[in-house]
């Protein structure tokens, strides 16, 4: 009797394994759709990678992998190359934010690159070839960091001496992130990194707006880029524009408004 239990259950079982191999893949469980793009976040002067940090919970949670590379803050052409050598490294679509001097960077990148199939600029720069990022900051009145800059002197690898721009730490939540809690700011203002002023200098080479489809989000209350100049620059690129009033440090005070931004674009382009 034993015996006989034993070979109808591997009956059954043989039978169940011929009717799953033949059947057609919709039968083994639900089809989940394409894959979703990779979000690569890029942050700007005077601040980290835990700048996205409630951009990437949110965006995880919808399902997006998320890469926030520490984005060198030396040189718009230097920090440009180290970013595409990150894109190079992902396969499939990417959707590229960049916030504040992020969004240089990435404008210099991703020109050429097939896979980017979206520009996110959060309160940021979108530059064109022959402009730095100084002089798209100083090209609207409204802007109150440069007097807020302490200039530090660093010895460069080719043996001369450059200069890092600091925000001062008593006017750091003022002029960066006014809208985020004070307990919060004293944290990212000992924190920040700095950026080699040559780096605000530079001028960039490409413009990848003018073939990547391009998203912005301005800041209305904001006290490093005027919020004129963003428009100045929204407008030119034809980016799908909205207004927030809030701070420079967006990402971190209203982190949704941000993650929503980007799914907006990655829902746009990636089918």
């Amino acid at each position: 009797m034993n015996l006989k239990r034993t070979l109808l259950a591997a009956g059954v079982a043989l039978t169940a394994l011929v009717t799953t191999a033949g059947a057609p893949v919709a039968a083994q469980g639900p089809h989940t759709g394409p894959e979703k793009p990779t979000v690569v976040l890029v942050h700007g002067a005077f601040a980290d990678s835990s700048s996205w940090n409630g951009v990437i919970t949110d965006l995880r949670r919808a399902g997006y992998p998320v890469i926030a590379p520490a984005n060198p803050l030396r040189g718009l052409h230097g920090d440009a190359e180290y970013l595409s050598s990150v894109l190079d490294s992902i396969e499939g679509p990417v959707i590229l934010a960049g916030h504040s001097y992020g969004g240089s960077v990435i404008t210099q990148a991703a020109a050429g690159d097939r896979d980017v199939k979206a520009l996110v600029y959060i309160a940021s720069f979108q530059l064109d070839a022959g402009e730095s990022t100084a002089e798209l900051a100083a090209k609207y009145p409204g802007g109150e960091l440069g007097p807020a800059l302490d200039a530090v002197p660093f010895p460069a690898a080719d043996g001369t001496t450059g200069t890092d721009l600091y925000v001062q730490q008593d006017e750091f939540r003022r002029v960066f992130a006014a809208d985020v809690p004070r307990r919060t700011t004293t944290l990212l203002a000992a924190t920040q990194r700095p950026i080699a002023e040559s780096a605000l200098n530079d001028t960039a080479t490409r413009a990848a707006w003018k073939t990547i489809p391009s998203w912005a989000l301005i800041t209305t209350e904001d006290l490093t880029i005027p919020a004129d100049s963003m428009r100045f620059m929204s407008e030119r690129a034809g980016s799908h524009t909205t207004e927030i009033k809030a701070s420079h440090a967006v990402a971190v005070s209203r982190p949704h408004v941000v993650s929503d931004l980007i799914e907006r674009a990655a829902r746009t382009t990636v089918r």
